[in-house]
C-alpha cells in the first residue's frame, strides 16, 4: 500500500499519546467536574442538563450499535464526552427536552452517519449545538456573562494581593471584576459558569497529553491578539481577560479546536485552519456581536477539514512522485 495512504488509513488519535478511550474518559471527568463547579450556584439545574445529554447520548448509542457491538461501544467513552462537551456549550436554563434532542442528533446524524468515531469531519457535540442554536435560537438570549455590578469581598482580597506582590514587580494593576468572572453564578452557558474548574481541566488534559498543547496556545494566541487591537471602540484597548473567560472560549480553545477527529492532519494544514479560526471567533463575537462566535468559527473550519485533508493526500503524493523520480534520475 502506498505510504501516503497509510497515513489516512488510520484512526485520528494515533498523533495522541493518550488512547483513544482513556482520553474520552478524561476529558468526561473534566468536562463534568466543570458542571459540578455551575451546579453549586444555580441549585443542581446544571446538573440536569449534564445528565439528561448524558442519558441521551448513552440510549442513542445504545441503541444504534446494540445489534451489531451489543453495546460494548458505550465503553469507549465517546458518546459520554460528547455529551458532557454539549452540556458545557449550553446555557444552564436550558430546557432538557431541547438537551435530549440535541444530544441524540449529535450522535446519530453527526458521529455515525460519517462512519463512528474518527470519522466525523465535525465535532458531535458542535453539531448537537448547531442543532439546538439553530432550532431554539431563544434559549441563548441570556447566555452572555457580564461583569456583576457589586465586586465580592473575596474579589477584593485576592485582586489587591495579586496587585500587591505579582503584578507589582511588572509595574500593572489588575482591575476588580475578573475573580468573580471566574466563579460567575448568573444565567450562562455552563463552561463560563464553571471556568476555574475548565481551566484546572485543560492544565490536566494538556499535560497528560490528551490533545495538541501548540493548537490551543496558537488559537488563544491569535485571538487574544485581535481582542486587544480591535475589542472595543478604541484600538489597542480590548479587554482581553474577558475575552478569555467568557463565551466558552476556553472550552473552544482545548476541546473544540484541539480534537483531532475533525481536524487537518499535518502541521500546515492544522496551523492554518486554527488561525483561520481564532481569527472568525473574533470576527462573530466583536464584529457581529455573537456571544458564542467561537463556537460557531470552529464550527466553519470544520467544514473545511475534508477539503484540508485531501490537499494533504495530494501534497503527500506528490513529494512522493517527486522522491520516486530523483531514486530513477540516480
Amino acid at each position: 500500500m502506498p505510504e501516503h495512504k497509510m497515513i489516512f488509513s488510520h484512526k485520528p488519535q494515533i498523533n495522541i499519546s493518550c488512547p483513544s478511550t482513556g482520553r474520552m474518559w478524561l476529558i468526561f471527568c473534566c468536562a463534568f467536574f466543570c458542571v459540578i463547579q455551575s451546579a453549586f450556584s444555580d441549585g443542581g439545574i446544571s446538573l440536569i442538563v449534564a445528565f439528561t445529554a448524558f442519558a441521551s447520548a448513552i440510549l442513542t448509542e445504545f441503541l444504534l450499535t446494540c445489534k451489531k457491538y451489543r453495546g460494548a461501544k458505550i465503553k469507549d467513552g465517546s458518546a459520554a464526552a460528547t455529551a458532557m462537551i454539549l452540556a458545557l456549550l449550553l446555557p444552564n436554563q436550558v430546557h432538557p427536552v431541547y438537551v435530549f434532542f440535541g444530544t441524540a442528533f449529535a450522535i446519530t446524524v453527526v458521529k455515525y452517519s460519517f462512519g463512528g468515531l474518527g470519522s466525523n469531519w465535525l465535532n458531535p457535540a458542535l453539531g448537537g449545538w448547531l442543532f439546538i442554536r439553530f432550532s431554539w435560537p431563544s434559549v441563548f438570549n441570556d447566555s452572555a456573562v457580564g461583569f456583576a455590578g457589586d465586586i465580592s469581598a473575596l474579589d477584593n482580597t485576592v485582586t489587591e494581593f495579586f496587585n500587591s506582590s505579582v503584578f507589582s514587580i511588572a509595574g500593572v494593576q489588575l482591575p476588580s471584576g475578573y475573580i468573580d468572572l471566574l466563579f460567575y453564578s448568573g444565567p450562562g452557558i455552563i463552561a463560563d459558569r464553571g471556568i476555574f474548574v475548565l481551566l484546572i481541566g485543560t492544565v490536566i488534559i494538556t499535560a497528560i497529553g490528551i490533545n495538541r498543547g501548540w493548537i490551543p496556545l496558537v488559537f488563544l494566541s491569535v485571538y487574544c491578539f485581535l481582542v486587544r487591537l480591535a475589542g472595543d471602540d478604541m484600538y489597542w484597548n480590548g479587554d482581553m481577560l474577558y475575552g478569555l473567560f467568557s463565551g466558552g472560549t476556553i472550552a473552544a480553545a482545548f476541546i473544540l479546536a484541539a480534537e483531532p477527529s475533525s481536524s487537518a492532519k499535518l502541521k500546515p494544514g492544522i496551523l492554518f485552519t486554527i488561525i483561520l479560526a481564532a481569527v472568525l471567533s473574533w470576527f462573530f463575537r466583536y464584529v457581529c456581536m455573537d456571544y458564542s462566535g467561537c463556537f460557531i468559527a470552529i464550527a466553519l473550519t470544520n467544514c473545511l477539514t475534508p477539503l484540508t485533508r485531501l490537499l494533504e493526500e495530494k501534497i503527500i503524493l506528490m513529494r512522493n512522485n517527486y522522491g520516486k523520480f530523483r531514486e530513477n534520475l540516480l
